[in-house]
């Protein structure tokens, strides 16, 4: 489906932009960038499929066709190293590099990058923080003033009564949970991310592999996230957290306008955001800082494009500090610029918007590499149902499956 952004003459040159579903705010900016440049090019929009894994699919196979239609594309972060390993995105020029990274937050750049070189453009981020019913909190004795880890937040929900809102279903949240555990306690799933299908390794048979899946298997042993936990997405996690028996959430800041709009409408108590606060990430260790996890979108340019140039100029229109500021209160994702979230309007509509500008500072990859898919894929088949997650053998199971899949000894 192709999406017009602006009406011009026949020989403006035509950027087409392959863009992820959200609530029109990159039809919008294609149709701002395009009225400045006065001429100079006409950017239309190219509808991707709602799902992460389905866009990298289309994007991968259009990119190995050599579809030169591929002016500009939303990426996911995780799939950046699927693309640019085999030269299917165009290298972004040193003054383009220069300008559009200049106070870009650490996280959001790390996922931009691959072999340390920046192979896309960040543009909006995204990440989690700890959400928390405030009256919860205070019944348990817990000070958020503090960091707080996983085990604060089991025990409490223990001791209360309540569920814990976590991602549990098998899909790609469970990647993300199981990276960002093991990333805040140092230690990354991969020992070396640019090595080859033969030569890659996990460090899920560490403490650290150990220890995540210790975390997850005793919030579905015991249920602490409630009976439905297999279908828990970020959508339902959420609902559960707004009923009565919630009471901590890890999830995005999506779920802030969410519940806001939910209480205007009156299908959650009035109430309910005045009871609602949020803080860093939890903690594994009490003493190594929370690495939260990393999500957004970044732009790149296909190789195969006819306009490179006008490409990364319309690029450097898109992600503008201002258009991010725009982005993020008309769409609610967060931007890639520290500055973009000086303007008073943001602290005005997401008053938690320091907490997320801390945790995208702090924020951790997913595994950058080539072979992410095989990766993931075997992580959420291994660390589901996470009520049959076991501390030693999950961790173990799931390295052998990874090396298998990749051996090609086993299928996904």
């Amino acid at each position: 489906m192709v999406l017009t952004a602006c009406g011009g003459e026949d020989d403006v040159p035509v950027l087409t932009w392959y863009i992820n579903p959200d609530d029109g705010g990159q039809q919008a900016l294609a149709q701002q960038c395009t009225d400045e440049a006065e001429g100079a090019y006409r950017i239309q929009t190219s509808l991707l499929p709602n799902d992460a894994p389905a866009q990298r699919e289309q994007l991968a196979r259009r990119l190995a066709a050599g579809d030169s239609s591929l002016d500009i594309m939303s990426i996911d972060p995780p799939f950046i190293p699927e693309l640019a390993e085999p030269g299917f995105l165009a290298p972004v020029p040193e003054d383009v590099a220069e300008r559009t990274t200049e106070d870009t937050l650490e996280g959001a750049l790390a996922g931009a990058m691959w072999n340390d070189e920046l192979v896309t453009v960040p543009f909006w981020a995204n990440t989690q923080i700890l959400w928390y019913r405030e009256s919860v909190a205070e019944a348990a004795g817990l000070d958020f003033s503090e960091p707080v880890t996983w085990d604060d937040l089991i025990e409490a929900a223990r001791d209360q009564g309540k569920y814990l809102s976590i991602q549990g279903i098998r899909a790609e949240s469970m990647t993300v949970w199981v990276n960002s555990l093991m990333e805040s306690q140092g230690e990354s799933i991969l020992v070396d991310p640019s090595a080859g299908a033969e030569e890659l390794e996990t460090n899920l048979e560490s403490e650290a592999g150990q220890r995540t899946a210790e975390i997850i298997s005793t919030i579905g042993s015991e249920q602490l996230a409630g009976p439905g936990v297999a279908s828990l997405d970020e959508n339902q996690s959420m609902l559960m957290f707004q009923r009565d028996n919630g009471s901590f959430m890890v999830n995005w800041p999506f779920v802030w306008p969410a519940t806001n709009a939910a209480a205007e409408e009156g299908s959650v108590d009035a109430d309910l955001p005045d009871d609602i606060g949020w803080a860093e990430y939890p903690r594994v260790d009490p003493d190594i800082p929370a690495a939260p996890p990393l999500g957004g979108i970044n732009l790149g340019v296909g190789a195969e494009s006819e306009h490179p140039e006008l490409a990364f100029e319309a690029i450097e229109c898109i992600v503008r500090p201002e258009n991010q500021t725009e982005y993020f209160l008309t769409n609610g994702n967060p931007p890639s610029s520290a500055s973009a979230f000086d303007d008073p309007a943001i602290e005005e509509d997401f008053p938690m918007a320091e907490t997320i500008r801390d945790a995208l500072d702090h924020a951790a990859p997913r595994p950058q590499t080539p072979y992410y898919n095989e990766i993931s894929e075997s992580i959420q088949l291994n660390f589901t149902p996470v009520s049959g997650v076991d501390a030693e053998r999950t961790p173990a199971n799931t390295a052998q499956y990874i090396l298998d899949v990749l051996r090609g000894e086993r299928l996904l």
